[in-house]
């Protein structure tokens, strides 16, 4: 959790100070910091909790080598602070805890070294003690904005005897950049905070209630003459939270509990990587693949009972074995769907129009989109195999029924995509027809016209391809949306073949949703 958490006060001589903050800190601290022989004067130390030596500190982030201690650190000077205004002693060396599970460090000290967080304390500190404050001037509050941190204040007091108004003020803020896991973290810090606040408030009501058995101020203070100027009484107003409380380590138990809050408070709310609905492609594939389980288990089970009722096989029947038939080449030949071989020629729908030329290819994908038969003669099995690879990605997996490469002509209805050799014929109807695109590939008698792109690692240029149909569309028609946002980002030399895929992806589903939606509210309705 990336965040400070501090106890502020508000002094009568020297207005609103921070006390105790605890911040954390994920890179490594610098060498020697953690190897400081000094603990502390009267707090304990042991295997989580120790000191490190402030000169370390202050160095790492001081602003220029040389520079002495106390000019280098963003806190104010010592003859600004009272006995009130200090938690730690002079040269104390704080206090670190590590976590050895991730790695990271809670530091405790009165104010951040770097001066940037030293700010933002400061400002938190002042607004939580002055003008951001709940109605009675005790419980939560939330305030801040992007440039300072937003933070969450629990102002409350503590009884002093020699105090105005028998109490002193203090506040316990926790600051973050965060608002959104600022705020979703709002009952966990206001519970857990209010314990830490409950636990001083009792010690100190015990040191308050001892005091004035022992020695009531009530008429002392009556007697002294009323000024309008705040001023130090009796020479010891400024008392210290440690003799308010009577708890020499104090600090040391803040410490751990602000740096549990901070460990428990990050790990109660974590981000987690979720993946979207499945896509229509998804979907289909996943059916494919049920099918699949389906009809291997199905011969799992034909196996198993040939070979229950294998002494009762006919005379003659021995040699004959079962042969199960691979469960993907079922598939392929019941549903039509086709897998691609590894060798390919075009490398991209890119590459494609690089090869074709832009008209030639915007009339291929305008009929591919349309729905319609698109029809390819070759000798090259291979080339056919790396166009159709290519332009079913245009389209969603249900959508494309391929025929890879075929001695005779297949009729629209059994597939979409049809790889035909040379030689075969294709009935004149399809060849007038509007709703089929015949693309023949030729042996070129010299270079082709259109330079293959860099994509193309085998040489393209001894094919001629030419792409007729029974309806040619203009190069100046508007066409579908999505084959114009498809040359778009296929136009567009900026994007990756890798993010050209991803936009293909999206549009295919923007495509999606206008089509079955309207289906699925006619069958709801």
């Amino acid at each position: 959790m990336n965040a400070i958490v501090a106890l502020c006060h508000f002094c009568e001589l020297h207005g609103p100070r921070t006390l105790f903050c605890t911040e954390v800190l994920h890179a490594p601290l610098p060498q020697g910091a953690g190897s400081g022989d000094g603990t502390g004067r009267g707090e304990p130390a042991d295997e989580e909790e120790g000191g490190i030596q402030m000169s370390s500190r202050i160095r790492a982030h001081s602003p220029a080598e040389g520079a002495s201690a106390e000019s280098s650190s963003p806190g104010p000077k010592k003859s600004d602070m009272c006995e009130g205004c200090r938690s730690l002693a002079a040269g104390h060396p704080g206090y670190i805890s590590h976590d050895k599970e991730t790695s990271i460090k809670y530091v405790s000290h009165q104010h951040p070294n770097h001066p940037q967080l030293f700010s933002i304390v400061r400002q938190a500190c002042v607004r939580s003690l002055s003008c951001e404050v709940c109605p009675g001037r005790e419980g939560p509050i939330f305030f801040g904005d992007e440039q300072h941190g937003f933070v969450f204040s629990h102002t409350f007091f503590i009884k002093d005897s020699l105090a105005r108004g028998f109490q002193r003020w203090y506040s316990i803020i926790a600051i973050m950049m965060d608002r959104i896991y600022l705020i979703n973290s709002w009952p966990f810090l206001l519970g857990k905070i209010r314990g830490i606040i409950d636990e001083l408030q009792g010690k100190a009501l015990k040191v308050f209630e001892a005091e004035q058995f022992g020695c009531p101020q009530r008429a002392q203070r009556m007697n002294t003459a009323f000024t309008p100027f705040l001023h130090q009484r009796n020479g010891n107003a400024a008392r210290s939270l440690t003799s308010l409380t009577n708890d020499d380590s104090l600090w040391a138990c803040l410490h751990t509990s602000f740096a549990w809050l901070l460990k428990a408070c990050g790990s109660r709310l974590t981000e987690k990587l979720l993946e979207g609905a499945p896509t229509e492609d998804t979907l289909v594939q996943m059916e494919q693949l049920a099918e699949l389980e389906e009809e291997s288990e199905s011969w799992d089970n034909s196996e198993a009972e040939e070979e229950e009722k294998g002494p009762a096989l006919p005379e003659g029947a021995e040699g004959r074995e079962l042969t199960k038939c691979p469960a993907e080449s079922s598939l392929l030949s019941d549903c039509g769907a086709w897998q691609p071989r590894k060798l390919s020629v075009f490398k991209s729908l890119r590459h494609m129009r690089q090869v074709l030329g832009a008209p030639s290819f915007r009339t291929l994908a305008w009929h591919v989109l349309m729905g319609n038969q698109v029809i390819w003669k070759s000798r090259d099995s291979d080339l056919v195999h790396s166009a159709f690879e290519v332009l079913r990605t245009m389209l969603p997996v249900g959508c494309v029924r391929v025929v890879p490469y075929s001695s005779q002509y297949e009729e629209a209805y059994r597939c979409n995509f049809l790889g035909l050799s040379p030689h075969v014929q294709i009935p004149p109807h399809v060849l007038a027809s509007e709703f089929a695109v015949v693309v023949e590939v030729h042996t070129a008698t010299r270079s082709s016209l259109h330079a293959v792109g860099c994509e193309g690692e085998q040489p393209l240029s001894k094919y001629e391809f030419v792409v007729t149909s029974g309806s040619p569309v203009a190069a100046d028609r508007v066409g579908p949306t999505i084959l114009n946002k498809m040359e778009a980002a296929l136009t567009n030399q900026n994007l990756s073949v890798d993010v050209v895929d991803q936009c293909l992806v999206c549009l295919k589903e923007e495509w999606m949703k206008w089509i079955v939606g309207p289906k699925r509210t006619r069958r709801s309705s």
